[in-house]
């Protein structure tokens, strides 16, 4: 029997997993609370997994409809918001939300017709800081400190709970954004490779070792932020004024 619950449900993207165990228990418990969109970033041990079929036990129209990526830009490109699960403490500025109101803040995006995902990360490290800094926000479970580590499968049925508990039956209300719509992840990402090339000329990345922790910064800026389609095009339109002034110059 099909969930007929709302479609608007948050994607669900698990970034590298090791264990075709925890996949199914993860695509298991999105179907025990009606979520469907399942992504899966450079499995560990490739797909179609049995081990995974195996142990979603009946989730199959989540694991029939998997979409496999070969990195978190492309799972998450169509995304306008973003929410990163992680227990560890990150060297940079991002607001961080319990369960419940993340659940609120997708609530409220979805309603404006918005898309959302969650990412987390494989089993014995989490996230990367690079899949965090593609993030608008945290989610961190407020667990005994002493030992923090969620199960793969626990924490993805911990936020389907969260997300069902608060949705319940009903659809979201329609809210409008004005004339403008919000930027996709893959928007967003343009913008940034269009503004670093930019200070690639004009040699900000100085000294060279300092490069990766700068551009990790200045798309920090931007992540933490929701853009619409709107500040996209303008900030793309100040980098290419700036540009141009400057070449002149």
């Amino acid at each position: 029997m099909e969930a007929e619950w709302s479609r608007e449900a948050p994607a669900i993207i698990l970034v590298e997993p090791q264990m075709g165990e925890n996949i199914g228990a993860a695509a298991r418990a999105m179907w025990n609370f009606g979520l469907r969109d399942l992504r899966i970033v450079s499995p560990r041990d490739g797909w179609p997994n049995e081990r995974a079929v195996a142990m979603a036990s009946g989730a199959t129209p989540v694991i029939d409809n998997a979409r496999i990526y070969d990195s978190t830009a492309e799972a998450v490109a169509d995304l306008h918001y973003v929410l990163a699960t992680t227990a560890r403490p990150r060297e940079m500025i991002k607001t961080v939300f319990t369960p419940e109101r993340a659940c609120e803040v997708m609530r409220e995006k979805t309603g404006r017709g918005e898309k959302v995902g969650l990412l987390f990360g494989k089993e014995r490290t989490g996230l990367e800081n690079d899949d965090v800094v593609r993030a608008n926000a945290i989610v961190s479970v407020p667990v005994n400190p002493a030992f923090a580590s969620l199960n793969l499968g626990q924490c993805v049925l911990l936020l389907s709970y969260e997300w069902r508990r608060l949705t319940g039956d009903a659809e979201p209300e329609v809210e409008t954004m004005g004339r403008t719509e919000p930027a996709t992840s893959d928007d967003v990402d343009r913008m940034l490779v269009h503004l670093e090339e930019e200070l690639d000329d004009a040699h900000f990345f100085y000294p060279e070792h300092k490069r990766p922790s700068m551009q990790a910064s200045l798309r920090n800026i931007f992540r933490r932020a929701p853009l619409t389609d709107q500040d996209v095009r303008t900030l793309r339109g100040v980098i290419r004024a700036l540009s141009t002034y400057r070449k002149r110059s």
